[in-house]
């Protein structure tokens, strides 16, 4: 009845303009973000995970990336020896890329990242599917760079680990990493944000 209602007050108009998407509330949720770059000749693949940290106004945000790349387009992850639910978001990812270059076939985008969620549903079912596209400069941006990097420079690497952290307020510069971030943010004050990259 309640959906009966949203449908009516949305008129038939509207809904032919503009569609309509429902999803189902899931439980126990993760989200993993499934991506390729392409850059300099090369072509970078990757699944992740992302971190929250907290902001300056005490808010939960995002805090950084932790990937999984190889060498190759979206297709060369099945390679990797992955758990089921993660083998089953790449594919969901995989189909949604090859929906969006059949319905743009003029699209060129040099990023492709899709967040992919999985949980339970209310019954208690599993279930997953693709959450949305970002194809603009994200936060696992500065690791896909350093995965790029790092296959120009070994290109018999099979794969990498890299990761982006972001930390808000004046903090310490750990040995080893690559900083793309240190100093005061416009928007967010002191802020610290680095890349570390090591051979998986």
């Amino acid at each position: 009845r309640a959906l009966d209602a949203l449908l009516d007050e949305l008129g038939t108009a509207r809904l032919a303009r503009e569609g309509l998407v429902l999803e189902e509330n899931l439980e126990e949720v993760t989200t993993v973000s499934v991506g390729q770059v392409e850059a300099a000749g090369q072509i970078v693949s990757y699944w992740g995970t992302q971190r929250t940290t907290t902001d300056h106004l005490r808010q939960t945000v995002y805090g950084g990336s932790d990937l999984r790349l190889v060498p190759g387009p979206l297709g060369r992850l099945r390679d990797l020896p992955l758990p089921p639910p993660i083998r089953h978001a790449i594919s969901q990812a995989c189909r949604y890329d090859r929906a969006a270059d059949l319905a743009w076939p003029e699209l060129r985008a040099s990023r492709r990242n899709y967040d992919v969620a999985f949980g339970k549903n209310p019954a208690g079912v599993w279930r997953s599917g693709v959450l949305e596209q970002s194809w603009r400069i994200g936060g696992a941006s500065g690791a896909e760079i350093a995965a790029l990097e790092a296959f120009a420079a070994d290109p018999l690497l099979p794969s990498i680990r890299a990761s982006t952290v972001e930390i808000y307020g004046p903090a310490p510069v750990p040995e080893g990493v690559v900083v793309y971030f240190d100093g005061i943010d416009a928007q967010n004050g002191p802020m610290l944000k680095y890349v570390t990259v090591e051979r998986a």
